[in-house]
């Protein structure tokens, strides 16, 4: 098993219990007591667990803002990325907007017409249901208070249903070594589903989102077509995305 992957099932383990003492890890990983140390250290410094005396504990109370708290933060930002974003979109298209404060600016600037829209944004929903030239569609399935995402099994299985031409995507952080996360792993299942059913895919992240981790996966970076932000990345990591084929539009 490599680092990365032993990392995220530690963070797993952790974020599923109260708490765990490295002896347990060490005999459940088959490594040795300081090479688990090392491995809580990394994750405690992505802010993925809180270490304590022998051991380590779950954060992932903290680690999601509320749709309102997010809803200000950096909103110059995720305008621009809407802006753009919106001019991928084509007269006839088939996309999906993800639910999310930055991919609810995308409502505010299309022009495509004759287009259909799948969402699960209660938000982008009520934004976009005035539009007679484009044909909405909203999931249903649980609504989360916290973010105005609905989700579960629900969600997925209407979802399942369609093969559309673009989704745009939000996520809560990006990272070279652990990919593209989100905190809940129900919303995270919901995002998986939409990635599976498009033909490209478009993840929107203002600047703040890069180098953060959090406890869900939802996919590898390569797996992403494009990503959308507010500002040039540095050329250490524009040749990285070059090499996996991901363009970077900002």
């Amino acid at each position: 098993m490599f680092a990365e992957e032993r990392r995220m099932k530690i963070a797993e383990i952790i974020n599923r219990g109260d708490s765990v003492k490295v002896s347990q890890l060490a005999k459940r990983f088959n490594v040795s007591e300081s090479t688990i140390r090392r491995d809580l250290n990394e994750l405690e410094k992505h802010g993925l667990i809180l270490r304590t005396h022998g051991g380590a504990v779950s954060t992932i109370s903290k680690l999601e803002a509320t749709f309102v708290e997010k809803q200000d933060k950096c909103a110059e930002e995720k305008e621009r990325i809407g802006k753009i974003a919106a001019e991928q979109i084509k007269d006839g298209d088939t996309v999906i907007l993800d639910s999310g404060t930055t991919t609810l600016y995308i409502s505010k600037f299309i022009k495509a017409k004759n287009i259909i829209v799948i969402t699960n944004s209660i938000a982008l929903t009520y934004e976009l249901s005035n539009r007679d030239d484009i044909q909405l569609i909203n999931t249903g399935g649980i609504i989360r208070s916290n973010t105005k995402a609905q989700v579960g099994s629900i969600t997925e299985k209407v979802i399942k249903q369609f093969r559309v031409d673009k989704v745009f995507l939000g996520a809560n952080g990006i990272s070279l070594e652990f990919g593209v996360t989100t905190p809940t792993l129900q919303e995270a299942g919901v995002k998986q589903a939409m990635i599976d059913v498009a033909d490209k895919v478009y993840l929107l992240v203002d600047e703040s989102k890069f180098g953060k981790v959090y406890f869900s996966w939802i996919c590898d970076i390569k797996d992403i077509d494009y990503i959308i932000t507010n500002k040039k990345r540095n050329e250490e990591e524009m040749e990285y995305f070059r090499n996996l084929g991901v363009n970077l539009l900002y």
